[in-house]
C-alpha cells in the first residue's frame, strides 16, 4: 500500500515538472526570437540624406536600387543646398549631404562639419528656360523674356539656392537682370520653382534639367558659357554614425548603376 501511494507521489511530481517545463520551454524560445530579432534590427543600417532638389527624381531611384542591393535604409531630405547647409551647421542629423555647388561642401569643411576625405564631384547641373505648355508664352531664350506677356518668371532664391545663383548669373551676363528683376518669383528651391510652373503660377522659370522633364512643361537648353559651371558634390557628416555606409553610397552614386541614372536625368558627369 505504502509503495501504491510512493508511486504516486512520484507521478504527481512529473507531471507537475512536465506542466513548468512547457511554458519554461516556450519563455526560452520566445527570448530567443526576441534577442535574434533585436539583434537584427540593431545590425540594419539606416542613412538620413540631405540632399539639393535638382535631385528630387535621380537620387530617389538611385536610393531605391541601393536599398534593394544592400538592406539599409534611406531617408531623403530635399532642398535648397544652403538651408541644408545651415541645417548642417545647426546640429540637423544628417549622415551625407548632396550639394548642387562643390562651394557649400568646403565651406562645411572648413567648419569641421565634414570628414574632409570623402568629398567627391558626382554631377555637374545644367540649366535650362521652362515655359508653361498652356500660358500661350514661345520663350525659347532669355531675351524673350523680356515679353510684356510674360508677367512672372520663376527661379529658385539666389540668396541660399545654386541653381537659383546661377539663373542670376545668367540674366547679369545678357544685360536682363535690372529688366527682369520685376518679374522674378522666389522659390525656396529648384523644385518648388518647377511646381510654380507647372501650376501657371508663373508661365516662365529658370531651372534645372534634371527635374524640367515634367507634365505642363516644354524648355530649352541655356548655353552654359552663361553661368559659372554648378560643379556639384557630396560628403560624409562629421557625426554619422553609419560612416561606412554612408561612404558606400557616395561610391555607388558614382560607380556604374549611379552614373547610368544621372545621366538619364540630364546630369553631365566628372
Amino acid at each position: 500500500m505504502k509503495n501504491t501511494v510512493d508511486s504516486r507521489k512520484v507521478e504527481s511530481r512529473q507531471e507537475k515538472q512536465k506542466i513548468f517545463f512547457l511554458p519554461s520551454t516556450i519563455y526560452y524560445l520566445l527570448s530567443t526570437v526576441l534577442l535574434l530579432a533585436t539583434t537584427a534590427f540593431a545590425e540594419q543600417k539606416h542613412l538620413t540624406i540631405a540632399a539639393a532638389a535638382d535631385l528630387s527624381f535621380a537620387l530617389k531611384e538611385i536610393s531605391l536600387q541601393f536599398e534593394k542591393e544592400t538592406g539599409t535604409k534611406i531617408t531623403l531630405s530635399f532642398g535648397s543646398t544652403g538651408m541644408l547647409s545651415q541645417q548642417i551647421e545647426n546640429g540637423a542629423p544628417f549622415d551625407i549631404l548632396f550639394a548642387a555647388n562643390e562651394r557649400y561642401i568646403d565651406e562645411l569643411g572648413k567648419k569641421g562639419f565634414i570628414i574632409s576625405d570623402t568629398k567627391r564631384l558626382y554631377a555637374q547641373g545644367r540649366l535650362v528656360l521652362a515655359v508653361n505648355k498652356k500660358s500661350g508664352v514661345n520663350a525659347k531664350k532669355l531675351e524673350d523674356l523680356v515679353d510684356p506677356s510674360i508677367k512672372q518668371i520663376a527661379i529658385a532664391n539666389p540668396d541660399h539656392a545654386p541653381y537659383g545663383i546661377a539663373a542670376k548669373e545668367a540674366m547679369i551676363k545678357l544685360g536682363l537682370w535690372d529688366r527682369l528683376k520685376p518679374k522674378l518669383v522666389y522659390a525656396e528651391n529648384i523644385r518648388q520653382a518647377v511646381q510654380f510652373i507647372q501650376t501657371g503660377d508663373a508661365s516662365a522659370g529658370i531651372v534645372a534639367l534634371s527635374v524640367a522633364d515634367v507634365p505642363d512643361i516644354v524648355y530649352t537648353a541655356i548655353a552654359p558659357s552663361l553661368y559659372n559651371p554648378l560643379n556639384q558634390a557630396a560628403a560624409v557628416i562629421k557625426n554619422t554614425k553609419a560612416e561606412k555606409e554612408a561612404r558606400e553610397f557616395i561610391k555607388y552614386v558614382n560607380g556604374p548603376q549611379g552614373r547610368e541614372i544621372m545621366k538619364k536625368y540630364g546630369f553631365n558627369l566628372p
